[in-house]
């Protein structure tokens, strides 16, 4: 194995030694690779048969389930709205949000997670992506646990910070370019805003990742594994000690450019009321506290979302 090449862990692995791999995996990359993972592969197959089903629909038939109000929190977002940070060009997607069902009353019910809109087309969506949301969800709490134990932390540390958690599964559609040339990419260069995003489908290439902040190389896993990268809420909750890296969905090949890519990542956020403070052990004299002032989970989404065209200055404030 050469030292740009990630490693594909499996979760069967010893509950001490699958932590340290994949600790490690998050310190070199800021991704990792896994596969055994607690996902039903034939409910994975039916979920990406489905997003093709719905994103083959009529324009007009999808846009009935865009609200530009909630900032893209459930349904759906129409191509070329979002943007990554600092960039010049939108990105060449569209995608469809899945969130979670709150108990009646939750005072976490708000802007941040309304409740989920469902298509009525194609037949069976609600039914099968609840389904997956939720076994993507327990393999999150997994990965966490693991991460927890790396971290010298009881390995149940996180279970209270994600309990009703704001995550959310994306169904996304990267459509056929009938222009390269252009500066518009599929996905432009950026960091993800939650704890840690797992990746399943995308059966056309491009991702890449920013190795150590100085070359691109390729993050796109092998047949029956998963992605798993670190996300900005982990990277300030560790003080970088485990790195939020930047990556993106580069164009594809001039012969594929005709062919869509479609990918489903589920992005694990905390509570939106957790208190995201640095990890006192994560703090040394050599990388003393870059975040002193604590933030609360949904104060940092909310300066995201504004970040990447999602949401509107004046409606974060």
């Amino acid at each position: 194995m050469s030292l740009t090449e990630i490693p594909v862990l499996s979760m069967t692995m010893p509950k001490a030694e699958f932590a340290q791999a994949i600790g490690n995996s998050f310190r070199t990359f800021g991704f990792a690779m896994v596969k055994d993972f607690p996902i039903d592969r034939n409910l994975i197959d039916r979920a990406m048969e489905m997003s093709k089903e719905f994103f083959a629909l009529p324009d007009a038939e999808k846009r009935k389930y865009h609200d530009a109000s909630i900032a893209g929190a459930r349904g759906y977002t129409p191509f070329g709205t979002e943007i990554a940070k600092d960039a010049k060009a939108h990105d060449l997607k569209e995608f469809w949000h899945v969130g979670r069902d709150l108990p009646p009353g939750s005072p976490l019910a708000d802007a941040s997670m309304p409740p989920n809109v469902w298509p009525d087309r194609p037949d069976g969506f609600q039914e099968l992506f609840t389904e997956l949301y939720r076994q993507y969800d327990a393999a999150g709490a997994a990965i966490l646990s693991a991460i927890a134990l790396y971290l010298g932390l009881d390995e149940h540390w996180f279970d209270g910070g994600i309990e009703d958690g704001n995550s959310v599964m994306r169904l996304l559609h990267y459509p056929p370019i009938e222009n390269l040339e252009g500066e518009a990419i599929r996905a432009g260069a950026h960091g993800d805003i939650n704890l840690i995003t797992l990746l399943l489908g995308a059966e056309e290439a491009g991702l890449e990742l920013l190795f150590q902040g100085k070359e691109w190389m390729n993050a796109s896993p092998p047949e029956g594994a998963m992605v798993i990268n670190c996300g900005d809420m982990l990277e300030r909750l560790t003080n970088h000690y485990l790195p939020s890296t930047i990556h993106r969905v580069r164009n594809p090949s001039p012969e594929r450019a005709r062919f869509s890519r479609f990918s489903m990542p589920f992005f694990l956020h905390l509570r939106s009321d957790f208190v995201i403070k640095t990890l006192p052990q994560c703090i040394t004299a050599a990388n003393p506290d870059r975040y002193p002032d604590p933030i609360t989970a949904d104060q940092f989404l909310q300066q995201r979302l504004v970040e990447i065209g999602l949401k509107k200055q004046r409606e974060a404030s």
